[in-house]
């Protein structure tokens, strides 16, 4: 089973206007509701693969009781917990015009330890050797930074393989516990290992340098020109495909969801790395943070370019 963490999901409002102008009066042309947060676009895209997930949520006040009916009317499986304050909501802005957009996000409830000690004991009392759980999303107010590390570690003992999509402090914190797979972008790994990458063999080189850490698997987003997939014995690069975009919310996500559907089903690993690339492709052609059509993803996943880097 898969199992996706949201320490701090949302709803997302997407609305889509054209010629947004910071300061003056905008129009919105559509308006959108999801259920949001970085897991749960993961069991989203999950679902649309044909593969089952447990969404693990912490869920707040009266925005909480409507994210879990939106989470319920995508037929997700929930592991909830209540806590205080309210689920918060995040705004994001689609510039149809420029093909710009814009995420205003709110920082969401605070929580204590012991919300999430109540959310790891229930997971773990679930979890059966080989399970995996994707840990991802910023850490809601109150929770220590090495909230993430300490969770992987007990996870780990549970037999659970975890990969981490996180960013900042959280993440620094996180792969001291060695995850099995970590997904950061070009920005977060230039921060993750405080200095500056420009180039593909600096990326590489970064890269490398996680995976002697204990990782088994390092995934970097590379935006429009692709990604590169690093094991300890093989590295790949896969182009991007060029698609017309809707809304690029969710697109790092739907890539996170590949590979642990990937890792689930034990596929090769650049099939991985083309159904990886397509859920990217996919999903930034659709509106709001929805998960992309399955079948758009084969056909997409069947364009792939992917080369192995010397």
């Amino acid at each position: 089973m898969i199992y996706t963490v949201t320490l701090n999901p949302a709803i997302d409002k997407t609305a889509y206007i054209p010629g947004f102008c910071a300061g003056g009066v905008n129009r919105v042309q559509s308006l959108r509701e999801d259920a949001g947060g970085k897991g749960i676009n993961v069991s989203k895209c999950l679902k649309a693969l044909g593969t089952q997930s447990v969404a693990v949520v912490i869920l707040a006040g009266e925005t909480g009781k409507q994210l879990e009916a939106l989470l319920k009317q995508e037929g997700l499986a929930l592991l909830p917990v209540q806590t205080c304050g309210q689920t918060r909501t995040n705004l994001k802005i689609v510039d149809t015009e420029a093909g710009k957009n814009t995420d205003i996000n709110e920082p969401g409830p605070g929580v204590d330890e012991k919300v999430l000690q109540t959310l790891l004991d229930s997971l773990c009392n679930k979890i059966v050797p080989g399970d995996i759980v994707v840990l991802s999303g910023s850490l809601p107010t109150g929770a220590a930074k090495d909230t993430y590390r300490r969770w992987t570690e007990t996870l780990h003992t549970m037999g659970a393989k975890v990969i981490l999509d996180a960013d900042g402090e959280a993440m620094v914190e996180g792969i001291k516990a060695s995850p099995d797979m970590i997904k950061p972008n070009e920005t977060e790994l230039a921060r993750l290992l405080g200095r500056p990458l420009k180039t593909e063999e600096q990326y590489l080189a970064a890269g490398k340098e996680l995976l002697e850490t204990g990782i088994v698997n390092v995934v970097i987003s590379l935006g429009d020109d692709g990604g590169l997939f690093l094991w300890e014995d093989e590295a790949y690069r896969a182009a991007g495909l060029s698609v017309p975009v809707q809304s690029t919310v969710g697109a790092g996500d739907s890539v996170v969801a590949a590979m642990a559907y990937g890792m689930e089903k034990d596929l090769p690993r650049q099939e991985r790395i083309a159904l990886a690339m397509a859920m990217g492709a996919a999903s930034v052609m659709q509106t709001g943070s929805q998960a992309p059509d399955r079948d758009r993803v084969m056909t997409l996943s069947r364009q792939v370019k992917i080369e192995k880097c010397q």
